[in-house]
């Protein structure tokens, strides 16, 4: 949420969060967003595509990846990864299939997953942002990332939106002159 509420109604972008939570949570989730931000949040259904002002969540026990044809799914392989979904599948698959600008950002959790991803998305030019470790509640998704070389920023927490619009802001202004 405090991330996602410096995006206003009109964002032009599309955000894919990927949350280590249960499927039977994940609709509530998505409707409590929905009472608090401006842009729309909704469950991912196999072959949503990303798609300007809206936040899409993955309902499921599975992994969710991007397919080649940069439509979103679920695939229950690697089943040996502990995380459900993980943060490293999709990011890897992003990395795999997406040409386009990306902004990847871990947040606060226990473990090292999404560190492996992050990298492969950090070495292909895309921007790379980690909560710092005083605004984590567990340092250990960030840290993990931070000590693989695969971070370009470290931020805290309330800092982190209004970074990415910046960013987005700037882009764009770069494309119109």
């Amino acid at each position: 949420l405090e991330v996602l509420r410096h995006f206003p109604r009109d964002f032009s972008d599309s955000v894919v969060v990927v949350q280590h939570m249960d499927q039977q949570f994940t609709g509530g989730l998505a409707d409590w967003l929905n009472s608090q931000l401006e842009l729309t949040v909704r469950v991912v259904k196999e072959g949503d595509r990303p798609a300007p002002g809206t936040v899409l969540i993955p309902s499921t026990n599975h992994h969710m990846v991007m397919h080649p044809n940069k439509s979103l799914g679920y695939s229950e392989e690697p089943k040996l990864n502990f995380y459900h979904p993980s943060v490293d599948v999709f990011f890897n698959s992003v990395a795999r299939y997406w040409r386009g600008r990306c902004i990847a950002v871990i947040l606060t959790g226990m473990g090292r997953d999404g560190a492996q991803g992050m990298l492969a998305l950090h070495q292909q030019g895309h921007m790379t942002i980690a909560q710092d470790q005083k605004s984590s509640v567990v340092f250990g998704m960030p840290k993990a990332a931070i000590e693989l070389g695969a971070v370009r920023e470290t931020l805290p927490l309330d800092a982190i939106g209004s970074r990415i619009r910046s960013i987005l802001m700037l882009e764009r202004e770069q494309q119109d002159d």
